[in-house]
């Protein structure tokens, strides 16, 4: 299991990619290991698609390099496609065309010798029943599906996705969800997934690297996502002057919300909220709430870009 874990599958190197004057990318180095879901966040327009057409070798870099299975990417890079897959922006197909004929094309063009495989795919991204429906009609989640089906046809060790969610209904999102973490968890797929919702990302990554304006400005496991976030302490009671008064001589330091709501971020009251119920009840000021909360994910994600939050 270690020996998965620390394989590099994919790697940039101060890759960058310049329009003129604009830096569209600047300066992105990361690496993924084998089975990992690494979860590229970031606003329309950071440069996340970008980064993806250069990992797929769709245009060239400025400067800096990438790199797959240890391959460099560039335009004669031919077999390495053949353990890749991808879906970047639209789902192109041939519109006129139906679903399964869509995948029977993909499946030629990929040498796959397998005549199940179209069933298979059609089965595994839940697009049997439009089988015989023109591309070009399916709804945008169903078009989405198609697209993931060509990307997984020959079932690839990477799989480089652009904002794959899009037009899927929240039904649609879990069940990809569930496929992409099947796919890293068992049977070793390295997934590299674009987003601009940290909460969807945050349920399927093992690792995020948040991209602003072309940088890469955080990177961070998962699971310590939730020691970033900021947390408060939140009191409601009716007679909030006297809980005031008395909270800030016990040296918790409360504040009153916008909501009208006694706050508190000091250590000493968010892992003892006990002691701060105590000292009011003591002082006959029940409260009628007392709860942790914890920073929304999109408000995270907005202040660490420096946007502000909701």
């Amino acid at each position: 299991m270690n020996k998965r874990i620390n394989e590099e599958i994919i790697r940039t190197e101060n890759l960058s990619k310049n329009y003129g004057r604009i830096k569209a990318v600047d300066g992105i180095s990361l690496n993924v290991n084998k089975g990992e879901i690494y979860g590229f966040l970031g606003l329309n327009g950071a440069g996340k698609t970008t980064t993806i057409r250069m990992l797929l070798g769709m245009i060239r870099p400025s400067s800096g390099a990438s790199y797959l299975m240890g391959e460099k990417v560039h335009s004669g890079s031919h077999n390495l496609w053949n353990n890749v897959g991808y879906l970047v922006e639209i789902p192109y197909s041939y519109p006129e065309l139906s679903v399964r004929e869509n995948l029977e094309i993909t499946r030629r063009l990929r040498f796959i010798h397998d005549a199940n495989a179209v069933d298979t795919v059609m089965e595994q991204l839940k697009i049997s029943h439009y089988q015989d429906r023109a591309a070009k009609n399916l709804s945008m989640g169903n078009a989405q599906r198609l697209g993931l089906a060509k990307a997984l046809i020959h079932n690839p060790k990477i799989l480089i996705l652009d904002e794959p969610s899009n037009g899927l209904d929240p039904a649609g999102i879990v069940e990809i969800r569930e496929l992409l973490m099947d796919l890293a968890h068992n049977q070793g797929v390295t997934i590299f997934i674009s987003s601009h919702i940290l909460g969807e990302i945050s349920k399927i990554a093992t690792r995020i690297g948040i991209i602003h304006e072309g940088k890469l400005i955080q990177e961070m496991d998962s699971k310590e996502l939730h020691q970033y976030r900021n947390r408060s302490l939140l009191v409601d009671l009716k007679n909030k002057k006297d809980a005031l008064e008395l909270l800030e001589k016990r040296g918790f330091n409360p504040t009153l919300t916008e909501d009208g709501l006694i706050e508190m971020t000091l250590e000493k009251a968010l892992f003892h909220p006990e002691d701060v119920n105590f000292n009011l009840v003591q002082a006959g000021l029940s409260p009628s709430m007392l709860k942790v909360e914890e920073e929304e994910l999109e408000s995270y994600f907005l202040r660490i870009i420096g946007k502000g939050a909701f």
